[in-house]
């Protein structure tokens, strides 16, 4: 009754990762908030065997990501060679060039240096995060890409999933 009523701390509550396979062998890892493990397992295997995955043992996926940071910035108005001296000088890995954007990945531990390096100059993120990013990707058409967006849906509609991480590629909604 006590909890209920919130009179009592969340220090029940536990950070779980869940891992496992979706479909056509897609990697995929959530990250969950729970004061109840048993409810929250549940939930993330019914959705993992609904849309034609399954959940795994930990450590079955995990091995595929790293954590990065990462920033994405518009590519109009940047020069790709400035931009890179510029964010490796302040500690980053590795700048890409993608869709139209450039990405920025660095070590966790150089995220704010980064970050910082990056206001000093007034370069605007439309992203800056600390993800969990795949080694390798596996782009998915049709009918896996449908179930794979359903999952993906309903794994983030269950309240207990704080975030989810794949190495799928889905088609964009509007090339339909």
């Amino acid at each position: 009754i006590q909890r209920g009523a919130g009179g009592e701390d969340n220090d029940d509550l536990k950070e779980i990762t869940y891992e496992g396979y979706g479909p056509a062998g897609v990697a995929v890892m959530v990250s969950t908030l729970t004061d109840n493990r048993n409810r929250t397992a549940a939930d993330v295997r019914h959705v993992f065997s609904k849309y034609g995955g399954n959940m795994g043992e930990t450590g079955c996926v995990n091995w595929m990501f790293k954590r990065k940071g990462v920033f994405v910035i518009d590519a109009k108005g940047h020069d790709e060679e400035e931009l890179t001296m510029l964010a490796l000088e302040a500690g980053a890995e590795d700048l890409k060039e993608e869709d139209g954007s450039f990405v920025i990945y660095t070590d966790p531990d150089d995220f704010d240096t980064v970050e910082q390096a990056l206001a000093d100059q007034n370069i605007e993120t439309e992203v800056s995060k600390i993800t969990m990013v795949p080694d390798n990707s596996i782009a998915l058409e049709g009918e896996n890409a449908e179930k794979m967006q359903r999952m993906l849906d309903a794994l983030d509609d269950l309240d207990d999933v704080q975030d989810v991480y794949h190495n799928a590629i889905l088609p964009d909604e509007d090339e339909d």
